[in-house]
């Protein structure tokens, strides 16, 4: 969800103002670019990417339901955009993926998420049951994140990021982590069990939304399976904020979040939280880059409202 921040620079950039649009172009614009140079070797044509993705988002705008935050939905649009310059390839958003599940498969005990790369036309669906069933499984995903959170139980949550976001099959899971495939089935298990619960006391009983959580095919069949993943990392819910990202880079975090954050930036790999470190250091040891900046804001100024 967006910020008062972010729903006041917004309301800014929709009603033409040239100064909140430059607000959001410095904001945004080092942590794009460095995740687009993490999956294109060309450096001119990672900033077109960007660049790109800055003119997306202001034809996008009408459409922008604020259902994710800004930097979520950036990403999103620029990933796709990657995606389209491999022809449809599948962009891995962790590192983990790339050396452990090249073929994007996964095994017959895991679950099938092969779902659609997410893309930035999610948010201008209109469907109301469809958005019914994404807001409450949206829902129950963050509490169960945040529940982990609460509690310090960073071994499951991990557990559940290679699972949920990462997409890796259970051996590899067992592997990573050090525990046994059945420990994964069981944690897999136990959290998709309090994924249903939390989702059948928010949606209607009426309604046909609940049937996508029911079923003869166990406690979540394969379709809420596919949309776990997509929304997982559509919203990268358990990204660490970018705060707390920049309280690990100097060292600041208490313990048990030093090891989480580690786990997610550099065994996970999480790419878009790599992309985030990136700017930061970039942003203490350099100044902007002023003249990409420049050129973002020449090629999108003409798309602000007048």
């Amino acid at each position: 969800m967006l910020t008062e921040a972010e729903q006041y620079l917004l309301e800014q950039i929709r009603s033409g103002k040239q100064d909140a649009w430059s607000q959001l172009v410095d904001r945004y614009q080092g942590r794009l670019l460095a995740f687009a140079r993490s999956k294109v070797r060309d450096g001119a044509e990672a900033e077109d990417l960007v660049q790109d993705t800055f003119v997306s988002f202001l034809r996008s705008l009408d459409n922008f339901r604020s259902q994710a935050s800004l930097e979520t939905y950036l990403f999103s649009i620029l990933r796709r955009k990657i995606i389209d310059l491999y022809r449809g390839r599948r962009v891995n958003v962790c590192l983990l993926q790339d050396g452990l599940s090249p073929d994007g498969e996964s095994d017959p005990g895991n679950l099938p998420l092969a779902a659609p790369d997410p893309t930035a036309s999610w948010y201008a669906r209109r469907d109301e049951d469809h958005d019914l069933k994404r807001s409450a499984l949206a829902a129950a995903l963050t509490d169960l994140i945040e529940g982990y959170k609460r509690e310090l139980n960073f071994r499951d949550l991990q557990i559940v990021e290679m699972l949920f976001y990462c997409q890796l099959r259970n051996k590899d899971i067992s592997q990573t982590a050090g525990v046994t495939v059945n420990h994964v089935a069981v944690i897999k298990h136990r959290c998709l069990n309090q994924i249903r619960e939390q989702i059948l006391r928010r949606l209607p009983r009426q309604s046909d939304a609940a049937d996508l959580f029911t079923g003869a095919d166990g406690p979540v069949p394969e379709a809420a399976d596919s949309m776990i993943a997509e929304i997982w990392q559509e919203r990268r819910l358990s990204c660490p904020k970018r705060s707390t990202l920049g309280a690990w880079m100097l060292g600041t975090l208490e313990p048990a979040w030093t090891d989480y954050v580690r786990f997610h930036v550099e065994r996970l790999g999480c790419r878009f939280c790599r992309a985030n470190l990136d700017d930061l250091e970039q942003q203490t040891a350099t100044e902007p880059a002023q003249t990409f900046r420049d050129r973002i804001l020449q090629s999108t100024i003409g798309f602000l409202k007048n």
